[in-house]
């Protein structure tokens, strides 16, 4: 793949959340989508669940419509030509009033009760794809994303979902039938002018809350916008809550916390007036019609047009179709939030990773017992953030062997363990694994066959058998624990009163660095890697303990492949070949003995190193 690809790829990436979110949200779209996640959410029930709640929903309309009706009747069954009589025909009709008003009431409830379940698990289903998705997006994309933001995102859209559900399908279309029948109902038993009212009362208040919530959308953005900066600053704070603490930056970082509150807080007035604003117009809407068709059917009455009992029903159907409409608005206005709310969770499951199986990809050779076999062919690497990554590498580690990396920072070593990793992909030349060009192997595979002891190890905020055994969860309470000992953790976790139950706190800040280290080691010993990266692993381990880890990777060698990046030399001595690398080229090649009688770059830093010493 050629750099002018893979720099468009990583546009891409990184661009297609805001591309996605500059972009109209198409209503058409959204809701096959969430039709699509219904029917994936593997809810108990589905499909029955699905039809009685629609059910209930057009029984329910059914209900609020005809109630006003039989409430009339009743009326002027009680009141016939003025003289009060009161016979089986009220009573009927009152309690048909009485029983259909109680199933328009009921209905919603026992909708809700039936189909909670599968909003719950869409939700959680929206919430699990989404949360993979940002899981298999590359490096680059996380490294450029608040920690704090990126979960927000997730929690607001798989929230959304649920709302969008019940609003379009058990709402928007319900009340939209029910106002038809209302109006039809109002024409034939009464007459068209008060059908008219109703329905030019209806059309000016959709239209008018159309236009001033469109009006409110960016208010509703900047408020989304303040709450995401609020949450990334005090989750990224809380994340460096070490760096924060040694540098004594507690007040400056609150205040910075505080900057970010006090956005969020004039973007919460301004988004609460403007919705007080909208709330107040639509209620001057709905109060002048309703006092049209009231003086109107008064007139009818005394032109005996009509009798009391129809001057109920026109106020009750009236009645009947505002409230709906003030929920038709409402649902507007959160149907139109929650769409903002999903743009961005939207727009992160479009981003394409970088990283993906090729369509041919196959499945990794049995390992042969040695070891994997790393080829590095005329590899070139160009970052975003700097010109340099790795410029025409070629290498090879044969099975069984350790390859060592060294060099001045900054001169591509990282970037040749990513690639060792597949966790970035060339942009010329190929990397190997046992023959076959990595880009072509599965990625479970690959991640089977490596694993990787980093320079600063990040644990879980769980136990130490939890963390240890992250490697491999199948593995057995005793190989978890034979993994430690070989790291030289067994001493410690016997000094702990809890052992492998100890709770190592939020990334692993509860242990020195250097048992981190060590929980790394032993962690990717579980894995039985067939390639074992070293990060410079042991970096951060005292003199005695840095020997004893040294003996042991020694002996753990045996039988897999080793790729060590090393500042100390002194860890490296006895590697069977040492890529010495500077400005993303490798400048020399060869075993410790013949480096340095070479006297160039190698025996350069070696000089350095042990003067220090």
């Amino acid at each position: 793949m050629t750099h002018a690809h893979m720099a468009r790829g990583r546009m891409h990436e990184r661009g297609g959340a805001e591309s996605a979110a500059e972009g109209k949200f198409r209503f058409g779209q959204a809701m096959a989508d969430l039709g699509q996640l219904v029917l994936r959410s593997g809810a108990p029930g589905l499909a029955w669940r699905i039809g009685a709640a629609l059910v209930l929903v057009v029984v329910g309309k059914l209900a609020s419509v005809a109630a006003p009706v039989a409430l009339g009747d009743a009326i002027n069954r009680l009141v016939p030509d003025g003289a009060a009589q009161l016979g089986a025909g009220f009573l009927t009709l009152a309690l048909a009033f009485a029983g259909l008003r109680m199933i328009a009431s009921c209905a919603p409830y026992a909708r809700d009760a039936i189909f909670t379940v599968v909003s719950q698990h869409t939700v959680a289903k929206a919430a699990t794809e989404t949360f993979g998705h940002a899981l298999s997006l590359s490096m680059d994309f996380h490294q450029s994303k608040q920690t704090g933001s990126l979960s927000r995102v997730i929690d607001r859209g798989s929230r959304a979902t649920d709302f969008l559900m019940r609003s379009v399908v058990f709402n928007l279309g319900p009340t939209a039938v029910e106002l038809v029948l209302a109006m039809a109902v109002l024409a034939i038993r009464l007459d068209w002018r008060f059908a008219a009212v109703a329905l030019v009362s209806v059309v000016l208040y959709v239209v008018v809350t159309f236009k001033i919530t469109d009006w409110r959308l960016a208010h509703r953005r900047a408020l989304n916008e303040a709450d995401s900066r609020s949450a990334g600053v005090a989750v990224d704070a809380l994340i460096n809550y070490e760096t924060v603490k040694t540098f004594g930056h507690e007040t400056r970082t609150v205040g910075q916390y505080g900057a970010a509150m006090g956005d969020l807080v004039r973007a919460n007035v301004t988004a609460t007036t403007s919705l007080n604003l909208l709330n107040a117009v639509q209620a001057v809407i709905l109060s002048l019609a309703l006092a049209a068709m009231t003086v109107m059917a008064g007139y009818e009455v005394l032109a005996g047009r009509m009798r009391i009992g129809d001057v109920t029903m026109a106020v009750l159907l009236l009645t009947s179709i505002y409230a709906p409409l003030a929920i038709l608005g409402f649902n507007y206005r959160e149907i139109r939030q929650a769409f903002i709310d999903m743009e961005q969770m939207v727009a992160l499951r479009a981003t394409a990773p970088d990283i993906v199986d090729a369509p041919d990809a196959v499945t990794l050779p049995p390992a042969g017992g040695a070891g994997a076999e790393i080829a590095f062919e005329e590899v070139t690497f160009r970052h975003d953030a700097r010109s340099i990554g790795l410029l025409g590498v070629s290498f090879r580690a044969r099975p069984g062997t350790t390859t060592a990396l060294v060099g001045p920072s900054g001169a591509g070593k990282t970037t040749a363990v990513r690639l060792a990793m597949r966790l970035i992909d060339p942009q010329d030349g190929r990397v190997t694994i046992d023959g076959l060009d990595m880009r072509q192997v599965k990625q479970a595979d690959l991640r089977r066959a490596v694993a990787l002891v980093p320079q600063d190890v990040a644990l879980f905020n769980d136990t130490l058998q939890t963390n240890i055994a992250f490697a491999r969860p199948d593995a057995t309470p005793e190989e978890v624990r034979a993994a430690a000992d070989a790291a030289e953790l067994g001493p410690f976790i016997d000094s702990l009163p809890d052992g492998m139950a100890t709770r190592v706190g939020e990334r692993g800040l509860k242990l020195s660095g250097g048992e981190r280290q060590r929980v790394g080691i032993a962690r990717a010993l579980l894995a039985g890697p067939r390639l074992l990266i070293l990060d410079e692993a042991t970096s951060a381990l005292d003199g005695p303990t840095e020997a004893a880890i040294q003996a042991t990777l020694r002996k753990v060698r045996a039988g897999r492949t080793t790729l060590v990046v090393a500042h100390r030399l002194s860890t490296i001595v006895d590697a069977d070949q040492i890529v010495v690398l500077r400005r993303g080229r490798i400048v020399e090649c060869g075993t410790h003995e013949a480096l340095l009688a070479k006297g160039g770059e190698y025996a350069a830093l070696w000089r350095r190193q042990t003067r220090q010493a």
